[in-house]
């Protein structure tokens, strides 16, 4: 079995490269080779693919494509390559779930199976997007524990301390990691979670010394919590991420990985992408040591994931690696429009419940792209996991038909999103509840969706 002291040998001693060598000589080139010979196809008529001979396709030339390809290291030029027999060990050896949290809110994070009428996990909140102060991180943290269905806690990033912009490495986003989770343990308390785990790691956290620093039990993260560290487009690692990995890996916590590759970017188009997004799964179970998976294929020009290529690409990577593997993976959501509008909600609806019933579970959400502060409340999530309850034992085909009619509700705004409203303007915030304004959109465009065939009467 390949261990971490092997990856960072590779990592030291493989096959040097250029970067700009491996993005276009090595990457792009086998990417496209696997396409052609594979025969992976994109059809825009099927935004959710029900053929399992195109998933399988899609396994095998992710497959063929990481063992040829490797992982590089930014840091040393070098690449990190595994030969197929580790990589078919990696695969069956590796667990089909987690426990994760404490006390009552302490469950298993499993695998699951396309058209799996088992209700997926609902890693649930503001994915790492900035707010403005603590006074709001408390309030939307409270906000996601009272939401009946979440399984996990994933943070927003705080920007500041005592009024201090934090800049990356400095000693105040040290102080900042550490609060991140001092604040979030308050509001999960308040909302009568306090097993909840926290699985996005350290939101504020940017470097490995940040992340490190906010490990001590008394204020920081617990074992049952997940540790989650990411990838860099496309297939690469670098010192930092690794230094993670062996922190994670060294005190028996749980490691997940983040990894999100660009469509538009090397990866190309739809294809290559649903390619890309199954080889990260691979390539991280072996260059970290992972045991659960979250894939944010993503826009390089819109900064979301609702376009209907994406769609595809999601799905079809999701039943890819659900059908060959029994890799724990989730799904992260990210709309283009804000919070407090119906398009926010169409697009989620279509992201959560094309890989929820393609056999993933979800993230949810990052909201405006993930790049204004304030800008998510708990409706968005909340709205997800009522979605990705409804879809669970759906079948593709009867989702395919309903995502089919919810992509032209939202699909001319994505060039140009409406913002909506931070959560001050659309929420209450001594009460943490919604306003009549956005339970009034929230109510028209669940009931449109139950009109299309998405039941909502499943409970937690």
């Amino acid at each position: 079995m390949v261990s971490l002291l092997d990856v960072i040998e590779r990592a030291t001693v493989g096959k040097i490269c250029s970067e700009k060598d491996f993005d276009l000589k090595i990457f792009t080139l086998k990417l496209k080779d696997v396409i052609r010979k594979y025969g992976v196809s994109y059809d825009p008529d099927i935004p959710v693919p029900s053929d399992p001979g195109l998933a399988d396709s899609v396994f095998k030339a992710a497959f063929e494509f990481f063992c040829e390809v490797g992982a590089y290291c930014i840091d040393t030029q070098r690449i990190i390559f595994f030969d197929e027999s580790e990589v078919k060990e990696k695969i069956r050896i590796s667990p089909s779930q987690v426990i994760l949290g404490e006390g009552v809110d302490r469950k298993a994070l499993t695998s699951r199976k396309p058209e799996d009428p088992n209700p997926p996990w609902c890693f649930l909140g503001a994915a790492g997007v900035a707010v403005s102060s603590d006074d709001v991180f408390l309030k939307l943290v409270e906000g996601y524990g009272r939401i009946p269905y979440i399984n996990s806690l994933t943070t927003p990033a705080l920007t500041r301390v005592n009024g201090m912009r934090i800049r990356p490495g400095s000693p105040l986003e040290v102080l900042g990691s550490m609060r991140t989770v001092v604040l979030a343990r308050e509001a999960l308390r308040r909302a009568g979670r306090p097993g909840l785990p926290i699985m996005n790691s350290i939101a504020t956290a940017s470097t490995a010394v940040s992340l490190i620093s906010a490990l001590h039990p008394d204020f920081g993260l617990r074992k049952s919590d997940g540790v989650m560290i990411g990838a860099i487009a496309e297939l690469k690692t670098n010192f930092d991420l690794l230094n993670r990995a062996c922190v994670a890996n060294t005190l028996g916590m749980v490691l997940g990985v983040d990894c999100g590759p660009l469509l538009g970017g090397y990866c190309g188009g739809a294809e290559g992408t649903a390619i890309v997004t199954a080889a990260y799964h691979i390539m991280t179970s072996l260059v970290y040591n992972a045991l659960w998976y979250v894939m944010f294929p993503i826009h390089i020009k819109y900064s979301s994931s609702s376009n209907p290529e994406l769609i595809w690409a999601r799905s079809v990577s999701a039943q890819a690696i659900s059908r060959n593997t029994h890799f724990p993976s989730l799904y992260i959501s990210y709309t283009a429009s804000g919070p407090c509008t119906d398009t926010c909600l169409y697009e989620i609806a279509a992201q959560i419940s094309s890989v929820v019933a393609s056999g993933a579970s979800i993230e949810a959400a990052g909201i405006a792209k993930g790049k204004y502060e304030d800008r998510m409340t708990p409706m968005e999530p909340k709205f997800a996991a009522e979605v990705a309850y409804a879809t669970a034992g759906m079948r593709l085909r009867d989702v395919n038909d309903i995502v089919k009619k919810i992509i032209p509700k939202y699909i001319d705004k994505i060039a140009n999103p409406p913002l909506g409203l931070r959560f001050q303007e659309c929420y209450d915030i001594e009460t943490i509840k919604p306003s009549s304004k956005y339970l009034e959109i929230y109510s028209k465009v669940k009931r449109e969706i139950e009109d299309l065939g998405i039941k909502f009467n499943q409970s937690p």
